[in-house]
């Protein structure tokens, strides 16, 4: 790198991988704690519970955003999906008519010509 330039670093967003990231920290943060741990078996347990009881509604909290997002991503999908189906079904209604008109157009000109050659054809003959 030349010029003072510095290193870009880019960060993608996945959400299970930041699920997995969080269970896998809570998991490693609550086996360091039994390791350490300076109470008594009791105590230690009811740290334990507490802390997997928070552990619970903190990954029900990040799981019910989740659905929600994703919810809300499908409803914004079928949304859009519709409309094109809507824009589709409009275009093929005019491009229809626009083919009904050519044909009538095109059966016009043909009977207006057969008319003129007739028309010569009686004159000439």
């Amino acid at each position: 790198m030349s010029n003072g330039e510095q290193p870009a670093v880019i960060v993608e967003r996945d959400h299970r991988t930041e699920i997995g990231a969080f269970l896998l920290g809570a998991l490693v943060g609550a086996g360091i704690a039994l390791l350490f741990a300076p109470g008594s078996g009791e105590e230690t347990q009811a740290r334990l519970r507490t802390q997997a009881r928070r552990l619970r509604e903190l990954t029900g909290e990040r799981v019910r955003g989740l659905r929600e997002d994703l919810g809300a991503r499908v409803d914004s999908a079928k949304g859009v999906l519709g409309q094109g189906r809507q824009l589709a079904a409009e275009a093929r209604e005019e491009l229809e008519d626009k083919l009904a008109r050519s044909k009538a157009a095109y059966r016009a000109g043909l009977d207006a010509a057969r008319e003129e050659f007739e028309a010569e054809a009686q004159e000439h003959g």
